[in-house]
């Protein structure tokens, strides 16, 4: 597709695609955005969308993953930073609380140590804790209860008296 050939296709199909977009995305400046960012990426990939089929398609999907990705960088922006990658803080010094939880819960089996920590210590609801170790909610929060009852009859009172309560 020369230059020409270019501008004629853009000229047809601008208007027309930005239309499209725009009542699949609802926002009329986002549309023409990512219609004009599609464009300038066919101009890019010209000799690929001359032999296209259906060129127009190709630059209709193109803006229409354009605003998608825009609105998940979007979405993510006003999501609060998950603690995983957050910076580092400034953590306390270990006491003989912690040494005895640590302790306790490395007796523990796997599947029931790592439920337990993910939600009692990093703070996740059991819904995301079913997600991020890819098993049914009921078998986390039975892993919960199994996990809090064992780790009960290994620590005893004296062990918490640095400030750990049982979970």
């Amino acid at each position: 597709m020369d230059e020409q050939e270019f501008d004629d296709f853009y000229t047809a199909s601008f208007r027309r695609l930005t239309g499209q977009v725009y009542a699949m995305v609802g926002n009329f400046d986002e549309a023409q955005e990512c219609v004009q960012e599609a464009f300038v990426r066919a101009w890019a990939h010209r000799r690929k969308l001359r032999r296209a089929e259906h060129p127009e398609a190709w630059v209709r999907t193109t803006a229409y993953r354009l605003a998608v990705s825009r609105w998940r960088r979007t979405t993510r922006a006003r999501r609060p930073p998950d603690r995983a990658v957050a910076p580092p803080t400034e953590s306390p010094p270990l006491d003989e609380s912690h040494v005895a939880l640590v302790t306790a819960l490395r007796q523990l089996p796997e599947a029931q140590r790592q439920a337990l920590v993910l939600h009692h210590i990093a703070d996740l609801p059991v819904q995301a804790v079913a997600q991020e170790v890819g098993v049914p909610e009921g078998t986390v929060k039975a892993r919960l209860s199994r996990g809090r009852t064992a780790l009960a009859a290994l620590l005893t009172d004296n062990d918490l008296e640095g400030g750990v309560s049982h979970a």
